[in-house]
């Protein structure tokens, strides 16, 4: 493949040549010996039987994660290398917490937009099973002069001053699912944007439970069986090809008997209205439009902008109206301009929450500098196959997911306009403006 050189409008759209996933498997299911390694390699070495040129052509491969796993440092270079991508092709990874995926498709953009290469791949991995439990420093300490020990009788004392406490771990999901500057888990951010919007426990079981019928839908009827990519489960001995969260026939009254998980007393965000702990990758092939043309590839898609914004971490989760607002605003489009929105579902909460402040001008007021409020969400576009809450949330991977999913509803409804958004642990949001034609 020679290479060429284009004159590339630092605006330019695009393409989004094609793209999989694999299912999205509950952690501590199916798939909790398979490692993120394993998981990013499985959708990769299909993507690449499918696409040979990618494993010597693509500039970088571009790897969103959040969990880092120990034992694959650089994750990104380690997939790389056992799909059998070329060694010469550098390898990174990117970790922007819920919007890691996202952020590994904007650097290949990017990338693009600035000449770099022509031709990406990037990639959203998370095994949230394989999320290690840690000890604490004192524990660790311990441990360390035991293995500096020489003598017996220095190992002895080493060894004697082990407690039971010193076993009890720190949860490394819990951790980072906690934000260290307002030291509130992700659920208690939800509770607080219910408390600011007065959205109801019913109002969010019933959202849920919307996400869960459609879902169901969805799989029933064949609908992501082109975005996904089965893979092998060590643990039932036979190929996974469906997600498993989905709850078939749930009801707004089977999730209003879980109690609150979060805020014990008075909370409304439970278990059930809460997106699913999950182990997922999905990967997509991205190039510049002028380059999809000569390799004579109709794209999937085209991604024509993006944008990530911040807000406050203790309602991370408005984070979307903020990067909403920012990228149609630049790009001078409306929210009534889509005809597909996806909106990552965290929480039915901190979901419910965005769509009210969008179309709240106090809100705005507030908060956006007087701009004027971007308007109502019509809920006949909106996740119109489930979300999070249904088909699992792997940090890394969602936002691939929602991009890869969003792009194949509008060319399967022969649809132009898309909007794929999700709010960021920390307090930030991400948007990209897509279309399929």
């Amino acid at each position: 493949m020679k290479s060429m050189s284009y004159n590339q409008n630092p605006r330019a759209r695009i393409a989004v040549i094609d793209g999989l996933r694999t299912p999205f498997i509950k952690a501590g299911g199916s798939l909790s010996n398979t490692t993120a390694v394993e998981l990013g390699l499985a959708v990769t070495n299909e993507i690449c039987s499918r696409y040979p040129f990618l494993r010597k052509h693509i500039a970088e491969f571009i790897t969103g994660n959040t969990s880092q796993p120990a034992n694959a440092a650089n994750i990104s270079r380690v997939i790389a290398l056992q799909s059998g991508i070329d060694k010469s092709i550098p390898a990174f990874t990117v970790h922007r917490n819920c919007a890691s995926g996202m952020e590994a498709v904007a650097q290949a953009v990017t990338k693009i937009r600035a000449n770099e290469g022509h031709l990406y791949y990037s990639l959203g991995v998370e095994s949230m099973s394989n999320i290690p439990l840690l000890f604490k420093k004192e524990t660790q300490t311990i441990f360390e002069n035991l293995f500096k020990s020489r003598t017996f009788k220095e190992k002895l004392g080493n060894i004697l001053k082990f407690r039971p406490h010193n076993f009890a771990p720190e949860i490394g999901i819990k951790l980072g699912l906690t934000d260290p500057v307002c030291n509130l888990i992700m659920g208690l951010t939800a509770e607080n944007i219910a408390n600011d919007f007065v959205i109801s426990r019913q109002e969010q079981d019933d959202f849920s439970a919307r996400s869960h019928n459609l879902a169901e839908f969805a799989t029933t009827n064949g609908i992501f069986t082109n975005e996904i990519s089965p893979i092998f489960s060590k643990e039932a001995k036979t190929i996974v090809s469906n997600d498993d969260g989905i709850r078939n026939n749930q009801t707004q009254v089977a999730l209003a008997k879980l109690k609150p998980f979060f805020e014990k007393n008075n909370g409304t965000v439970t278990v059930g209205n809460s997106s699913q702990i999950t182990d997922g990758a999905c990967g997509l092939i991205l190039a510049s439009e002028e380059f999809a043309k000569k390799l004579g590839i109709t794209p999937l898609g085209y991604i024509k902008d993006f944008a990530f914004a911040g807000c406050d971490n203790t309602r991370m989760g408005l984070g979307p109206v903020f990067s909403t607002n920012k990228v149609l605003r630049k790009n001078n489009i409306s929210l009534q301009d889509f005809d597909l929105i996806e909106l990552n579902e965290a929480f039915a909460a901190q979901a419910l929450g965005c769509i009210k402040a969008m179309d709240s001008q106090s809100f705005f007021d507030a908060n956006l500098n007087g701009n004027s409020k971007l308007g109502e969400i019509d809920i006949d576009k909106l996740n119109l196959n489930g979300g999070a809450i249904s088909l699992g949330h792997p940090v890394g991977a969602t936002g691939t997911r929602i991009l890869l999913h969003t792009l194949k509803e509008l060319k399967r409804k022969n649809l132009q306009n898309g909007l794929a958004t999700l709010c960021v642990g920390g307090g930030q949001g991400a948007t990209f403006i897509l279309e399929s034609k």
